[in-house]
């Protein structure tokens, strides 16, 4: 009797997933039959899209944390969310570089066998924990929220839909690739994950440049909040955390940054991912998420090659923060780490010429960015007083106000050194990383700071904190520019 019900469960979860996975893999197919419909009704359904893979990316990293029985501890619940979705995009990347070897018509092949495969092994529960699991399990953090916290996250959607922005009406690949990569930046490795990906989509110009230039903007500032969220919770409350996320999206600077270069969203966001990556690697406890971090090293080689310069200096932040660890510990994670950080040193050594164009910067453009940021946004005035905070922090803590502020001293360290770090190989090579996305996280970082300290202060009266921070949502709502996006987002409907 036991048995049977429990084949019944199994194979009640098997048909509704297999439903829902198959639904969403004739995408592709349906999409084809909407060139006659207006742009907003394809780009809806390639959103859709991007969902579905953004769901596989998801379910091959908790395969993968399974395999190799990754048991990790995590600050928040999105932290799990965003790591296997980047370890199991960075594995889809190296298969679709296998793919690529291949004529289109194998590619065909491989492509939908590929996705029908892992469809009937995710679908079918070969462990008894995942019909219990559900799409609200990887969301856990956000199943208590209050009034405030639930309108300020419907606010942060009803955002990220109006800043979507006017697409170039080009359709041919090598201008789409010039348009988005003029100084030919990013890798070929990524350029190749990206046909593949949306190797359905290439006999249709039309709807490979949309789902080219909806992959930058939805991908690109989905994951840009989603880890800025996370960076958060390491620092500031929950509340604040979503507070932050939402002056981020509401600010202005987000939408002229998107208008200059699509590309932005995702090759610039990449050094607010690689600091998070220190920080949550530091924190999970076991040297199994050294193949993380190597993976890390070579998703962002593959977005830009500057990146690949940075996984020395993380690799010496992680020494620093595990001092306390045996070579034994080092041995292992160094271990787990190997596989990325040889493909990390393969593209260095296949791009070295590009490293030798040194372009030294000075600190103008760095202070005019910074300024630029924020006097398009009265909120992130508040970041200089957050900056002068944390140095508080860090050299008077032993001064009772510093001592009660619930911040740890370490992962202030970290934060800083890191950003010190990224922002001055900037000034070397890459001018354009310390400026518009890469920038603007870290001021919003700061100006969450100061209120961080006041709601901790007044931890007891939550009337005063509950009108503080409707105040916030206010000034944030009040310079975010509606009408400015509205107006681009309404050209859809024309």
């Amino acid at each position: 009797m036991k048995d049977s019900s429990i084949v019944k469960l199994k194979s009640k979860f098997f048909l509704y997933r297999a439903l829902t996975y198959f639904s969403f893999l004739l995408l592709p197919v349906w999409i084809q039959k909407t060139l006659v419909l207006n742009e907003i009704s394809q780009v809806i359904l390639m959103i859709f899209y991007m969902i579905f893979m953004c769901g596989q990316w998801f379910l091959l990293g908790k395969e993968i944390d399974h395999r190799l029985k990754i048991y990790i501890r995590v600050n928040s619940s999105m932290d799990r969310v965003l790591y296997r979705i980047i370890l199991g995009k960075t594995f889809i990347i190296l298969y679709f570089l296998f793919l690529s070897i291949f004529s289109p018509d194998v590619i065909k092949h491989f492509f939908w066998g590929t996705w029908v495969v892992l469809g009937i092994f995710y679908s079918w529960p070969t462990r008894g924990k995942i019909i219990q699991e559900s799409v609200s399990t990887s969301f856990a953090e956000f199943r208590f929220l209050d009034s405030f916290e639930k309108t300020i996250l419907a606010l942060i959607l009803v955002y990220f839909v109006i800043s979507i922005p006017q697409f170039p009406k080009f359709e041919n690949i090598d201008v789409i690739k010039l348009i988005l990569d003029p100084n030919e930046k990013i890798s070929n490795l990524y350029w190749n994950f990206m046909n593949v990906n949306y190797f359905p989509f290439a006999k249709f110009p039309a709807l490979f440049k949309l789902a080219n230039y909806v992959h930058f903007y939805v991908i690109g500032i989905g994951m840009y909040l989603v880890c800025f969220y996370s960076l958060l919770r390491f620092f500031v409350s929950r509340r604040l955390s979503i507070l932050g996320s939402f002056a981020l999206i509401s600010s202005w600077s987000l939408s002229k940054f998107l208008s200059e270069n699509l590309s932005f969203a995702v090759v610039n966001s990449f050094p607010l991912l690689w600091i998070w990556g220190s920080l949550w690697v530091s924190r999970s406890a076991t040297y199994r998420t050294g193949l993380f971090i190597g993976l890390l090293s070579l998703y962002g080689a593959t977005l830009n090659y500057f990146y690949a310069l940075l996984f020395p200096f993380q690799f010496a932040i992680l020494i620093y923060t595990f001092r306390d660890k045996t070579f034994w510990y080092w041995r292992q994670f160094f271990k787990y780490a190997v596989l990325g950080y040889v493909l990390t040193t393969f593209i260095i050594i296949n791009n070295f010429d590009y490293f030798l164009n040194f372009k030294i910067m000075n600190l103008t453009s760095f202070f005019a960015s910074y300024q630029a940021i924020i006097n398009r946004k009265g909120f992130f005035l508040l970041s200089y007083f957050g900056f002068f905070l944390l140095l508080c922090k860090l050299y008077f803590d032993h001064n009772k106000v510093m001592h009660s502020f619930k911040i740890e001293p370490e992962r202030i360290k970290e934060l800083l050194f890191s950003f010190l770090i990224y922002t001055l190989l900037g000034f070397m090579m890459e001018g354009f990383i310390y400026q518009n996305f890469g920038l603007l996280w870290f001021i919003a970082l700061l100006s969450l700071i100061p209120l961080e300290l006041i709601f901790q202060s007044i931890s007891k009266l939550r009337s005063r904190r509950n009108i503080i921070y409707a105040c916030y949502i206010l000034i944030c709502l009040l310079d975010s520019h509606f009408e400015g996006r509205f107006k681009v987002f309404y050209t859809y409907f024309k």
